[in-house]
């Protein structure tokens, strides 16, 4: 099997998506991931603290810098409801953000009115 030099960064993409995904670590857990607990509860319920804090960047963007990003943007709310459910990457990185669609509409919209009042 001839060597491609993607493949070790693609397994390493998939392992920290998989990890990161998962169930807080216990550093997680003990409260290193910033203000996890003022989190609204929908976060906690689909695990978005694992990849997402408040104020700094974790796996995924922290959520003030998406409020501040998307500020004034009239759309924002149902692109990132969209986001949410779908899943997507590339706007903040190369790592992908996973589907959520068992999420339901209430429950993004509390969490997308939470995201974009943080900036307010």
């Amino acid at each position: 099997m001839k060597f491609h030099p993607a493949r070790p960064l693609s397994l390493a993409v998939l392992v920290l998506v998989l990890t990161a995904c998962g169930k807080p670590s216990s550093d997680q857990a003990s409260g290193n991931i910033a203000k996890a607990g003022e989190m609204p509860d929908v976060a906690k319920k689909y695990s978005c603290n694992s990849c997402h804090a408040i104020d700094m960047k974790v796996v995924g963007p922290g959520w003030m810098d998406v409020s501040k990003k998307y500020q004034g943007d009239a759309g924002a709310a149902t692109r990132l409801s969209d986001k949410i459910t779908k899943g997507g990457g590339g706007v903040w990185g190369v790592m992908p953000m996973p589907a959520n669609p068992k999420i339901s509409d209430a429950e993004k919209k509390e969490l997308v009115d939470f995201i974009l009042g943080l900036a307010k």
